[in-house]
This record gives structure tokens, sequence and C-alpha cells, in this order.
């Protein structure tokens, strides 16, 4: 059994499953709503049913209050149909957005590799070829774990197409489950499922802007590959990566960047440790007193593209904002874990 969902403002009319959420109908068959976390806690996904009827699943009363219930407010994520209906979404047009389906996939783990104390590189051979842009990520489903997890693809397309394997970076979060799972008991031979490509997060060629990308953590996963990707095109727009860990034996894929600075005149990388020193050029402190050290505190005419902890977000786009860059022009994957949805978050910034 299926019901017809008209997405409003695009007119679009497409069918959903019976138990399918609107989102997931929606991205597989290539219309983006707006989301975050996937599982009914954060809110980004909130839509208005003009017409219609949906069960709200398991939205969590703090994402999806009362008052909007009553108002007829849905969650994507979490929304099923019980018939033909009618929503509004929160849908903005990207000139540079590809339309790519979310579709279903199965990798065998070809690789590990241990690139730092806490973060793991995975290699997985997928069963047929996966279309994405640099900086999209995946949905990893991890067995007895009821949700998936997000990990961004952390090659170039390019590599992808021509070895049909992604990688993905890993750190292990203190108590998490899914990614202790990923440590310790995957090994290679295994096969894990996963769907994607999913996000917003790319690079918005079509404005011709110089380029800051700030990373932290394993965030790298997503500049790694959107950078890689820029310079297999060709683009000689100034481009400046500010990647920061804690120490330097946190600091991974350090010697690549350096390689690629060498060999790219437009490319600049400025690695920060926020403990402990190295040499070669290092900058002290967190990414944010780096970067606005670095650019002498005028981020004008650029565009950022952020990726990395919430907390390191938030000083990243408020440097970014006293230091002449506006909203329009700043960038970041939302990736939010229940854990998130307790914290203040920045009410300065909505965008993916």
């Amino acid at each position: 059994m299926s019901y017809q969902l008209t997405i409003e403002p695009l007119g679009a009319t497409i069918e959903v499953e019976d138990g399918q959420t609107i989102l997931d109908a929606a991205l597989r068959q290539g219309i983006y709503i707006p989301h975050a976390c996937g599982h009914g806690l954060c809110g980004t996904c909130k839509v208005e049913v003009l017409e219609g009827e949906a069960d709200l699943g398991d939205a969590s009363p703090f994402a999806l209050m009362d008052f909007e219930r009553e108002e007829r407010k849905a969650l994507a994520c979490c929304a099923t149909l019980q018939a033909d209906t009618v929503i509004e979404a929160d849908v903005d047009e990207e000139p540079d957005a590809q339309i790519i389906p979310v579709q279903d996939f199965v990798g065998e783990v070809v690789r590990i590799e241990t690139l730092t104390p806490t973060i793991k590189s995975i290699r997985l051979r997928l069963d047929r070829p996966i279309d994405f842009q640099a900086g999209q990520y995946v949905q990893l489903s991890i067995p007895d774990i009821t949700q998936t997890r997000a990990f961004s693809i952390a090659n170039a397309p390019d590599d992808v197409a021509k070895t049909g394997e992604i990688e993905l970076n890993v750190r292990q979060v203190p108590g998490g489950l899914g990614t202790a799972w990923l440590h310790e008991k995957l090994a290679v031979g295994d096969r894990l499922t996963l769907s994607g490509p999913y996000g917003r997060f790319f690079v918005r060629k079509s404005a011709g802007r110089p380029m800051i990308f700030l990373a932290g953590g394993s965030g790298l996963s997503s500049p790694r590959s959107m950078i890689l990707d820029l310079m297999a095109q060709g683009v000689d727009l100034p481009i400046t990566l500010v990647y920061g860990q804690r120490n330097a034996a946190e600091l991974y894929y350090d010697d690549e960047f350096r390689a690629l600075s060498a060999r790219y005149p437009n490319f600049t990388y400025v690695p920060a440790l926020s403990e402990g020193t190295i040499d070669g050029g290092v900058g002290q402190g967190f990414v944010h007193e780096v970067a606005k050290a670095h650019f002498d505190n005028d981020f004008s005419g650029h565009q950022a593209y952020l990726c990395g902890p919430p907390a390191m977000i938030d000083a990243c786009i408020s440097t970014l904002m006293q230091g002449r860059l506006f909203e329009r022009d700043i960038y970041h994957e939302k990736f939010i874990s229940a854990a998130d949805v307790q914290q203040v978050r920045s009410p300065l910034f909505r965008k993916v």
C-alpha cells in the first residue's frame, strides 16, 4: 500500500510506502528536505501538514512541541502517512546542488588503518557505484544497534569512482556503542549495509570566491574530500585549510596536506594544536583563534566551510562573523546526537 505526497512549494508529488517516513521517501526520490539528526531529536526537518493525515511517530516532545502538533506540524524524519497528504517544507533552491537520490549499498571492509589513538580509517568496497558530491555523508548500519550512524565520505568522488571504495574516518566516542563496535570488533572482510548520499554540505563553486575550510577532530573527513575534489578539477581560487587537534599525535593526514600545499600554489594548509607543540609552522590555539590570527581578523570576500564538534562550530561562526563574514557565506554540516540536543546551540546559524 502506498500514498501520494505533494511537497509544497515545489509542487512535486511522490509515492510514499506504508510505514515509510516522509524524509526517507523524499530523499530516495531526489527531493531534499532540510534535516540533521534523522531521529526526531532536533526539529530541523519540521514540516506543516496542509491536507491529509500523518502519524507523528517518535518525535521528541522537545523537538515538536504540543502547540506545534495542534498546528499540524510534523517531523519528516519520523512522520508516516495515513492518507494522501500535502505538506509545506522549508526547501531552498541551491544552484550548485546535484540531485542524487538516496540508495542502499552493501560494503565489504577492505582496509582498517589507525590514523590516531582515537581515529580509524575504514575503507569499504561497495557492491555498486555511488554517486555523491564531495562533503556528503552516508548512514551506516551497525550490528545490534537500532539507529544508524552518520559518517562523512573522506575520499574524493574521482577516487571512489576509480576504486569503488569509500573511506570513513571514525573517532571512538567515549561511551558510544556504535564507534566502540567499529573500533574494537570490525574486521577486514566484514560486510556492512549503508545508505546515501545525504547532506547539503558541498562547495558552492558558482560563487567564485576564495574558500576557507575550518575543521577539528574527525571533522576533517568532509573538507578533505572537498579539497581533493577541487584540486582534481583544477580550481585555481585561493583555498585555505585550518585544521585543529588537541596534540600532535591526533593530527592526521598532516603529511598529505603539507604535500598538497607544496604542489598547489593556491592551497594553504594551517595546522593548529590547542595543546603541545610541533615543528613546521603549526599554530598554537583553537581552530577559530588560529584562523583569526592567520587572516588578521578579516574574512570578508570568502566562503567558509566548517566541520567539527559543536563547540568548535559555534566558536568559528562567532569569529567569522566578527571578522566581517556573514551567515550567507558560512556553511557547515550538522551532525546532531541525543547528547547534542541537550546542549545550547548557536542561534546565529541555520544553514548546512
